[in-house]
């Protein structure tokens, strides 16, 4: 590592990096699609298979912009956070500095030896076990078998894999891919982690195992680690940068508390009318109906002040006829933990093909200030009393619950979040005895 360190003042260094991709020029991946692009190119018209949130970086019809002028240093031992909107760029930054790929234009220098974790299963041979792929991993990194011996057992060991350890990897679950990929990562002899959200597939006793393995690689080891999630609660912890990417630019490079606030900032975009595409839902078996809109007041701003409540409608669309639907709203504070849940007690009854609006009353008197987003469940119970989730949009909204100056004094100052939490409970009734 040292040697790294004298060459070199940083670990990664890109400048003027840019990266285009062709639309139309590969398959879609069914011939129906295939047939969609042609026809429309042909006409003249839009792809129609062109992802929405890629629009705005379309350059001409065929070409899409996904990194543009990406200028950036890391430093040796730097643990360094990376966030932003699906679309934002990120997966193509880590596949450029992985060399999955090249940039079009600007250049990357990199000092040390790269482990990347993409996704599940990266780097990984199906037919080999789970010990041949440690060997395969070591040796694409530089080492000897020798050295990778030395490391054989700790690998295993934090792994979890234990007598599966000899059984070909193409029989494992998405869960002991990454526990045996995020072990290979650490315990392997690289200089630099890239890691993209993989952790998310894993049990939560072992992402806290590797969030403390990755705090102690950073500080005790010097490793330089780029970590990409959605779980701000987790950038936090873990790093003390963050950069933020949107519209395929760096638009923020600086502390994480900083740099959470913003990208939490950007994602709230209030509107008074909501509309959910196809790429909002969540995947259900029992999906019966669509949730199609969310609509609000003209007088609302977005923000509440504490104790007031929110009223809106919601648009709903069936599949199927359902005799008793409920609906159930989630609220999710700015580290993307859900902090509490409200459930209607009362139900309404949706057709086939019909449309209904439904009048929602949302209550916010014990939730701290601060912003928030809700996501919406629509869902209906079996006779056997099981619960269906029938659709599920994330992120359907976003608002602000704010400090109402009313009845504050010198002994009863603010609620922060920050230091007792999103959801305030009734107070302690305490007295002397």
């Amino acid at each position: 590592m040292q040697y790294y360190m004298d060459y070199a003042p940083f670990a990664i260094k890109m400048t003027g990096v840019t990266k285009e991709y062709r639309l139309g020029q590969f398959g879609k991946g069914t011939l129906t699609k295939d047939i969609q692009s042609w026809w429309a190119k042909k006409r003249g018209k839009d792809d129609p298979n062109v992802k929405l949130e890629n629009v705005g970086r379309m350059i001409g019809k065929d070409r899409f912009m996904a990194l543009n002028g990406i200028d950036l240093e890391i430093k040796h031992g730097e643990t360094v956070g990376l966030i932003g909107a699906n679309g934002a760029g990120k997966s193509t930054l880590l596949k450029l500095l992985s060399r999955v790929t090249g940039p079009t234009d600007g250049s990357i220098e990199i000092y040390g030896r790269i482990a990347s974790m993409l996704e599940v299963g990266t780097g990984f041979q199906g037919d080999l076990t789970g010990r041949e792929n440690i060997y395969l991993n070591g040796t694409i990194l530089g080492m000897t078998k020798s050295e990778i011996d030395k490391k054989m057992d700790a690998i295993i060991e934090f792994s979890e894999i234990g007598r599966h350890i000899d059984t070909p990897v193409k029989r494992y679950s998405s869960g002991m891919y990454v526990k045996l990929a995020f072990s290979v990562a650490a315990n392997l002899d690289a200089e630099i982690m890239i890691m993209d959200e993989v952790l998310a597939v894993g049990d939560m006793a072992f992402q806290k195992k590797c969030i403390e393995k990755m705090r102690g690689i950073g500080e005790e080891h010097g490793k330089t680690i780029l970590y990409v999630s959605h779980n701000m609660d987790t950038i936090k912890r873990l790093c003390d940068r963050c950069i933020v990417l949107n519209q395929g630019q760096v638009i923020f490079d600086g502390s994480a508390n900083e740099a959470i606030n913003l990208y939490m900032g950007k994602s709230r975009s209030f509107s008074h009318h909501y509309e959910y595409p196809e790429s909002s839902h969540k995947r259900s078996r029992f999906r019966k109906v669509v949730i199609e809109s969310a609509d609000f007041p003209q007088e609302y701003s977005g923000q509440v002040f504490e104790n007031e409540p929110i009223g809106f409608q919601i648009g709903v669309r069936g599949l199927a006829d359902i005799a008793e639907m409920y609906l159930r709203i989630e609220v999710v504070n700015s580290l993307s933990t859900v902090v509490g849940m409200m459930v209607s007690e009362q139900s309404v009854q949706i057709q086939k093909n019909e449309t209904i609006g439904v009048s929602v009353k949302m209550d916010s008197a014990h939730l701290a200030p601060g912003n928030y987003r809700a996501n919406i469940i629509a869902e209906a119970f079996t006779e056997s009393g099981e619960k269906m989730v029938l659709d599920t949009v994330d992120g359907a909204f976003t608002f602000e619950v704010a400090y109402n100056s009313e009845g504050i004094t010198e002994q009863h100052a603010h609620w922060f979040a920050d230091w007792n939490s999103n959801v305030r409970l009734n107070p302690l009734q305490i007295s002397e005895i």
